[in-house]
């Protein structure tokens, strides 16, 4: 008997720690009730993904200059056979297993830059791919939401309809997926895939009170926000760092966190206009990272999604500053809807109100996520079972040998 061959894609190992989390989660998983799997991946970072998870890993580019912009003539064709490249890579990549998993992220969605012939284009031909070769493709608890751009709408359309098993991570993103023309009759909603990790034991608030971790992240807007983007960045980085002086101010120590490797411009901006040193920046290497560091925080204010999933798994009060639906959709989940701030409108003195009112209620909050935690616990064992019956519905299943 052939052990089953299983597959996991996505921008994993670039250097985001929200991909990575899911990525984690997702083995974990295989690695319990599927401990006779064979797992690689085709991803972004292989490198990292091998030495990390212990994993074989392929490059999802053939051309390793995809996500630099091309001005040149020689990079410009580079580019484009790349994608013609590409799609026989990945084709023969899908063909050689039996099931696929894109773990967790916003994959159906366009809340920040993106361009079609990007990752839509590389999620599109996996999932073509999976169809063509009976290779079973599951989008699992991934993010979607409206998408103007034509063509890039077209592409994720066409992927989420090819998947074999879908599910996602709050009913908006179902909606909008049903709102582009996808049958989402049967597929559910349940937990972001972060929520099956371990969690941190959190510190409880302190007396006097104590840290605040501040999640930052090299925001410009969405897809829709090219022509404004410097000046939606500027607005939040004048907000934040006006906030954070603000908490130094009253003397409470700060701690800067990322989520994404390109998000240390920001921290280094702000670290270098306050200037103070109550204000320091973690080194998070991973979502436990990031996780240890929101349990020791008295309260969290955060904008890049996971570091809002770890500071609300955490068990740590926590402000949303807002950039996306998913964010809003997140917090009203685990119980903090009030505590939002658009992230496009940084108000350093109205965010301070919110901050406040927040600490006020630190202990009743901790209660409330602390419930919220253990539904998410139960819904996400739920969508394990789910993907077992839907990927490996017999105990004997037989693969079919490579080519």
């Amino acid at each position: 008997m052939t052990a089953a061959r299983v597959g996991v894609f996505g921008l994993l190992g670039s250097g985001n720690l929200g991909n990575d989390g899911s990525l984690e989660a997702v083995l974990g998983y295989l690695r319990a009730e599927h401990p006779e799997t064979v797992v690689d991946a085709l991803c972004g970072g292989p490198e990292v993904v091998a030495a990390r998870y212990g994993i074989p890993a392929t490059r999802l580019h053939w051309y390793r200059g995809e996500y630099r912009t091309a001005s040149r003539a020689g990079a410009i064709a580079a580019k484009g056979l790349g994608k013609l490249v590409d799609a026989v890579r990945t084709a023969a990549w899908v063909r050689r297993h039996d099931v696929v998993i894109v773990p967790g992220m916003g994959v159906l969605e366009a809340t920040l830059p993106l361009r079609p012939w990007g990752f839509p284009y590389s999620l599109f031909l996996l999932c073509a791919s999976g169809r063509l070769f009976g290779t079973r493709v599951a989008l699992v608890s991934v993010g979607a939401a409206a998408i103007g751009n034509r063509p890039t709408r077209t592409l994720v359309r066409w992927s989420a309809r090819l998947a074999t098993y879908r599910s996602y991570r709050d009913t908006q993103s179902r909606d909008a997926m049903r709102a582009m023309g996808v049958d989402t009759t049967r597929d559910e909603v349940y937990p972001d895939l972060a929520f099956a990790l371990p969690a941190a034991p959190a510190s409880g608030p302190s007396d006097p009170p104590g840290p605040v971790c501040v999640g930052v992240m090299a925001f410009h807007g969405g897809d829709d926000d090219r022509a404004r983007a410097e000046q939606i960045h500027r607005r939040y980085l004048d907000g934040t760092t006006r906030f954070v002086r603000a908490l130094v101010k009253d003397g409470r120590p700060v701690r800067l966190l990322t989520g994404d490797a390109c998000d240390a411009p920001v921290v280094a901006a702000i670290l270098d206009a306050v200037d103070s040193p109550l204000v320091t920046a973690a080194e998070a290497a991973s979502l436990a990272d990031l996780m240890k560091e929101t349990a020791a925080a008295d309260t969290v204010v955060a904008t890049r999604y996971h570091n809002l999933v770890c500071a609300l798994k955490a068990g740590t009060p926590t402000l949303a500053l807002s950039y996306a639906a998913k964010s809003d959709a997140l917090m009203d989940r685990m119980g903090l809807g009030a505590y939002c701030h658009p992230a496009r409108e940084v108000d350093a003195d109205r965010l301070l109100e919110q901050f406040r009112a927040l600490e006020r209620k630190s202990a009743e909050l901790r209660q409330t996520l602390a419930g919220r935690n253990r539904v998410a616990a139960r819904q996400l064992r739920d969508q394990f079972d789910a993907l077992t019956a839907a990927l490996f519905p017999t105990a004997d299943h037989v693969c079919r040998e490579a080519p």
